[in-house]
């Protein structure tokens, strides 16, 4: 029985606004700003149960350790004594999205019959090259089952992963073999290309991937440019549709041919640049929303950021799509602003795994109850406001520890602590 479960990252208590994200515009534009971690989870949580509400199956990845004083020690400093930007990267809350965890290759697509997930090494950015470690403890926990899974290590660098904000599967069903799409980027302009090919290449070698069924796609400098720092800013996949900015790719043409010789019963939803520029796009974060289909054959719904229906041209445009007969049926905006501010929509917090809910470990599943009493953790344990002067006390270090503690406590994952 294999389904798409979204497992959303948990927004964690040490969530802060310190721009340290190159080539992320909304990072940049609210450093130095003060954030609500308590807001940022509680909004998180709600998204979660609003998925449930639809009839999705949901999980939860967790919030990691912070500041993260080994990754200080190996750099011979310590919180006291870092300087700013390092300290500001040891408290760094971005596990939060899920979708740089790993790359996903459900059981359907691979040679050994096992869903493979192999854990990024985010190395691009100093912030989050230090999150894999983590990453990679919770996800041997969730997914232990050996006959069903496969958990790997990160690419070795200097190869940058960036996990499934890269990565999208087209196929005609969750349960039945797709094709994979690796998005890498060649930027030479502004702000650095993430995705390297040559991970993603390696990725597809170690899951046992039918090259007649995996492409790599180049990224176009343009979106890069513009702030696009993952594909998933500037595309989506759901089974059967693609739903891309016409200047996602740097050959758009060819991308499509590709697709559309290998998948045939594929659709590509394109919205066109006159339309939507690529600014608005990136503004609104039209495309890094939830593409998900929805139960008993009701079509696909997006699940947006506010943002998107607050931008006239992307809201009409969106509008219009569904008022014709397409797959996509149902826009669902969704109040995710802490972590929009940060520079994360609703694709950014999730990441997507194709199993049989009963092989994972149902200590990372959530159904309405459990949300409830996360939320009510949250409330009583998360900072309610936290500005980056505040990463140097003593005090407050201590606060958020006390609720990541609970929080493992709550679920029963002390050995994550």
């Amino acid at each position: 029985m294999l389904t798409e479960i979204n497992f959303d990252g948990l927004i964690g208590p040490s969530h802060n606004y310190a721009g340290l994200s190159l080539g992320n515009l909304a990072s940049a534009r609210n450093a130095g700003e003060t954030a609500f971690p308590r807001a940022a989870a509680l909004q998180g949580l709600a998204k979660m149960q609003a998925n449930l509400a639809l009839g999705l199956p949901q999980g939860l990845l967790l919030p990691h350790d912070r500041p993260d004083d080994a990754w200080l020690a190996s750099l011979a400093t310590d919180n006291a004594t870092a300087e700013p930007r390092l300290r500001a990267a040891a408290w760094s809350a971005s596990a939060m999205w899920a979708a740089n965890a790993a790359t996903v290759s459900p059981a359907p697509d691979t040679a050994d019959g096992r869903c493979h997930l192999s854990v990024a090494n985010l190395v691009t950015m100093p912030h989050r090259s230090h999150e894999w470690p983590q990453t990679l403890r919770q996800l041997r926990v969730a997914f232990a089952d050996e006959t069903q899974f496969m958990v790997h290590g990160p690419v070795p660098p200097p190869f940058g992963d960036e996990g499934a904000a890269n990565h999208m599967r087209l196929c005609p069903k969750h349960g039945e073999a797709g094709l994979e799409i690796f998005v890498y980027g060649e930027s030479s302009g502004p702000f650095p290309a993430r995705q390297h090919r040559q991970a993603s290449e390696a990725i597809s070698r170690r899951h046992g991937l039918d090259p007649a069924r995996t492409l790599f796609v180049r990224q176009s400098d343009e979106a890069i440019a513009a702030g696009a720092f993952h594909n998933d800013v500037v595309a989506v996949a759901n089974e059967t549709v693609l739903f891309a900015h016409e200047q996602a790719f740097a050959d758009r043409e060819r991308a499509h041919e590709q697709i559309m010789s290998r998948a045939p019963w594929a659709q590509i939803i394109e919205v066109p640049a006159q339309a939507v520029s690529l600014a608005d796009a990136i503004r609104s974060y039209l495309f890094n929303a939830q593409l998900v289909s929805l139960p008993n054959g009701d079509g696909m719904a997006l699940v947006l950021p506010t943002e998107a229906r607050n931008t006239p041209r992307v809201w009409n445009w969106l509008e219009t799509m569904i008022a014709g007969n397409g797959p996509i049926r149902r826009l669902i905006p969704v109040d995710v602003r802490q972590s929009m501010a940060n520079g994360g929509g609703p694709a950014c917090l999730r990441l997507r795994v194709v199993c049989d809910p009963a092989s994972v470990d149902p200590r990372f599943l959530l159904d309405g109850d459990k949300i409830d009493r996360l939320s009510a953790l949250v409330d009583i344990f998360w900072p309610e406001a936290i500005h980056p002067d505040d990463l140097t006390s003593t005090t407050f270090m201590t606060q958020i520890r006390t609720a990541r503690a609970e929080l493992l406590a709550a679920l029963d994952l002390a050995e994550l602590g």
